[in-house]
């Protein structure tokens, strides 16, 4: 694997960005890879590499950049005010502003060798749910697949409704049972509405799992059946949307 870690100019100034994709036989199907609440950490490296390993150039780009570029939860979980710093630095995203990532993100993949000019895919955890949604709608005929995993905002006061109705990709949400940050109605009412928009979607729940249950680091979470469900259905979802049709 080639492991990058690039300067990503934006409009509001440097996003610190990892990218990672295989050594030989590229270019390769390009997939945003957007973080979680505690940040862009080791624990999301060896996630995108793992993506990565099965044919995909991934961008993992920091979106706390703005704020706070180095933070990282976990190195700091134990101090007092820890999660406080967390909440006020999810605070300052916006789905505008990390659509405006994602099209810087996208135009550096096109100067890349190694990055192929077709369909791209999304990804998304927890905070970046409807970031992931956002992302879809605002390049409608260049996202071909997108999926968030326990996604908050995702239906209700505050989800880009209006973003989600104009995406032409697949789309996919899984869903944890028992999450307090995106309870079942929010989750039933998305369902609903996809149902009724014919979009092309799947809503799926992963049985007894909690909010945060893919990552391997999060013990009191971690559900290692779902984790490997996650990826099932991510590396299959992308298999079939950008190596193979395109938007249509």
């Amino acid at each position: 694997m080639i492991d990058q870690d690039l300067d990503i100019q934006t409009t509001d100034g440097t996003m610190n960005t990892f990218v990672t994709h295989p050594e030989e036989g590229g270019p390769f199907p390009v997939v945003l890879f957007l973080m979680d609440a505690p940040g862009k950490r080791e624990e999301l490296h060896d996630m995108a590499r793992r993506l990565g390993t099965a044919g995909y150039y991934v961008m993992l780009p920091n979106l706390y950049y703005r704020a706070e570029p180095n933070f990282d939860y976990t190195a700091i979980a134990a101090q007092p005010d820890a999660r406080a710093r967390m909440f006020a630095l999810m605070a300052t995203l916006t789905d505008e502003l990390v659509v405006g990532d994602a099209a810087a993100l996208l135009a550096h993949a096109e100067t890349d060798a190694a990055a192929a000019r077709g369909p791209v895919g999304c990804v998304g955890y927890c905070m970046s749910g409807p970031f992931v949604v956002a992302v879809a709608g605002s390049f409608p005929d260049r996202v071909a697949a997108a999926a968030s995993f326990h996604g908050v905002r995702l239906w209700g006061e505050g989800a880009p409704v209006e973003l989600l109705d104009r995406a032409k990709g697949e789309l996919y949400f899984g869903c944890a049972e028992h999450d307090d940050y995106a309870p079942n109605e929010m989750i039933e009412g998305l369902a609903a509405h996809l149902a009724a928009t014919g979009a092309r979607a799947r809503v799926e729940w992963y049985p007894g799992t909690a909010h945060g249950f893919v990552f391997p680091q999060r013990e009191a979470v971690y559900d290692k059946p779902g984790a490997e469900r996650h990826w099932e259905r991510l590396l299959a979802l992308y298999d079939r949307t950008l190596r193979r049709p395109a938007i249509g």
